[in-house]
Formats: C-alpha cells, sequence, structure tokens
C-alpha cells in the first residue's frame, strides 16, 4: 500500500526533516516530491515556504474475517474483535546505536560467510560514534569479487549481515560495508550522472527516467539534484526494479535556458567555420601549356668579323 503526506519547511532539508520526524522513518524508505520551492521575498514580504509530498510503501493490512452468524440460542453470541492491521515496517524496528557485541557479532558472521565463499577477505568494523551506526571495512586480495557488478554482491552481503544482526530484536541497528571505498567512488559517479541528465532535462525540457537503482542509490540522485534549477526528483516502480525520474520544472528553470531547434542543425556559418583552413602558401599554379601555331625556323647568326685582303 503506498501513502504520503505533505509537509512544509523554511527550506526543502527542513521540510524534509519535518515529515522524516512524523513518521519516525529515514530518507532512503521514502520518496520526495518537491511541490512548491522556498521564497524569500524582498525584506521579508511575499516569502513562502517549501512544500514537499513524501510518499513510502507499507505492508497491507490483513483481512478482517468476516463474523460468524450466531447460532440459534437465547443467547447471542459475542461477536469477535476484528483483526489487527500490521504495523509499519518503521514501527516494528526503530533506529538504536550500535554496540560492542554487535559489532563482534558482524565480524563473526562475516568471517564465517567468507570462508564459505572461499575468499580471503578481512572484516574490520567500528562504530560511528555520530550515527551509531557499524561501519564496515573489507580488506583482501579477492575484494573485487565480493563487490560484484555495480555493488550487487556488497549489496547482498550488507542485506544479509543487517538481517541476521536485527534477527528477533525489536530495535533496528544500521550496518554499512564498504570495500576498497566504493560506495564513495559509486557516489561521485552517480551525482555526475545526475547532474549531466538533470542538464539535459532543463535544455530539452524533457523527462528522463534512469535505471534501476536500490534506495542508496536513490538517495545519492535525489540529494545531488535537490537544489538544481530546473528540475524535480521522485521515484517510481516497485523493488527490485524502482527508478528515478528527473522532470522538468518550469517554475524554477532559469529564464536564459537553451531552447533547442527543430531539427537542431548547426547554423549557415558553423558549418562554414568547420571547413579545413587553407594552406599558406596558396594554392598551385596552373601548368604551362604548348602552344598550338607554328614556329618559323631559327636563322643561323651572322658573322660580323672583317676579313683582310693580302
Amino acid at each position: 500500500m503506498i501513502k504520503s503526506i505533505e509537509a512544509t519547511g523554511r527550506t526543502e532539508d527542513d521540510a524534509i526533516a519535518n515529515a522524516l520526524r512524523e513518521l519516525g522513518m529515514s530518507r532512503d524508505d521514502v520518496s520526495v516530491m518537491v511541490l512548491e520551492r522556498a521564497k524569500s521575498g524582498f525584506l521579508g514580504f511575499g516569502a513562502s515556504p517549501a512544500k514537499i509530498k513524501v510518499t513510502w510503501e507499507e505492508p497491507d493490512p490483513e483481512p478482517v474475517p468476516e463474523p460468524k452468524p450466531a447460532p440459534r440460542a437465547a443467547k447471542p453470541a459475542a461477536p469477535k474483535a476484528s483483526a489487527k492491521p500490521a504495523p509499519a515496517e518503521h514501527e516494528r524496528k526503530p533506529a538504536a546505536p550500535a554496540t560492542p557485541e554487535d559489532v563482534a557479532k558482524v565480524e563473526d558472521f562475516l568471517a564465517g560467510l567468507f570462508e564459505r565463499m572461499g575468499v580471503e577477505a578481512k572484516a574490520s568494523a567500528v562504530i560511528d560514534p555520530e550515527t551509531g551506526t557499524i561501519c564496515v571495512e573489507l580488506a583482501g586480495e579477492r575484494v573485487g569479487a565480493l563487490i560484484g557488478r555495480r555493488g550487487e554482491t556488497l549489496d547482498a552481503i550488507q542485506h544479509l549481515t543487517n538481517y541476521v544482526l536485527n534477527s528477533g530484536s525489536d530495535e533496528r541497528t544500521r550496518v554499512n560495508i564498504d570495500a576498497e571505498n566504493y560506495r564513495a567512488k559509486r557516489a561521485d559517479a552517480l551525482t555526475g550522472l545526475a547532474r549531466k541528465t538533470a542538464a539535459r532535462v532543463v535544455r530539452y525540457r524533457r523527462n528522463q527516467t534512469l535505471e534501476p537503482m536500490n534506495a542508496y542509490e536513490r538517495h545519492v540522485i535525489h540529494t545531488a539534484l535537490q537544489d538544481f534549477e530546473g528540475v524535480t526528483t521522485y521515484s517510481t516502480g516497485t523493488e527490485p526494479n524502482r527508478r528515478v525520474v528527473v522532470a522538468y520544472d518550469p517554475e524554477t528553470a532559469p529564464k536564459d535556458a537553451y531552447q533547442p531547434r527543430r531539427d537542431d542543425r548547426p547554423r549557415r556559418d558553423d558549418r562554414r567555420d568547420s571547413r579545413p583552413p587553407r594552406r599558406s602558401g596558396g594554392y598551385p599554379s596552373r601548368p604551362a601549356y604548348p602552344s598550338a601555331a607554328p614556329q618559323a625556323p631559327e636563322k643561323p647568326p651572322v658573322d660580323k668579323t672583317v676579313r683582310e685582303w693580302n
């Protein structure tokens, strides 16, 4: 079941924080769509807060069994209590800081997992003092095999570790697993991809849908384009094929944005400038051809010397 609420704040970040505080959820569990950007106004006049729409998924409630007809008796049967709907995911396991026992449990589980996988890797886990999350760094010779294509294997290992650590507990402790600084490199690549896509959306005024991504990668895209003028982002689809849509926002688009022509062909001046330059010496001169008119025979030279007679 898909649910959504609207929230306001002085800025977009404040509005998102207010919505997450009200729901008790994290940024990775929701999709944010900016409805109205914040306006500062002039000298306090005309200012308006930011307005967003937060969407999340909840499991469908269990069907309520229909009450059976009362038997024919003098005393009517008491009606059965209705089934209680299943609590939302964020209500089942609230976030909790990690403990040293959790760190040891994570390291033991990963050591056994790598031994069965036949991979020589070592996991070093520490607790982030700010968020209380367990950060695990993998090291070894064949760590690249644990990352997989676009981090799919690394995400699967992280998912299994979170499940083993939080199984049978009323609180949820987050575990982030990284290898060879892959998370930071992937975040930089996604940020560059998001900005290039947003520039094309503003230029051609057409929405673009990115490839399927997990919750963390979608969060990177949303954060990278949060302050980009002329676009807004939201997620569509269901896991594992959930995608991010970069949509054109005419209200925040710059006025001097490029508007492509119908055929988008180069202009005449551009075609003329694209010609190769001429050589500095110019073109070679035309060769001399022989004349077709007949020429007179050459006369012998005249001897002008004076002879003396004896």
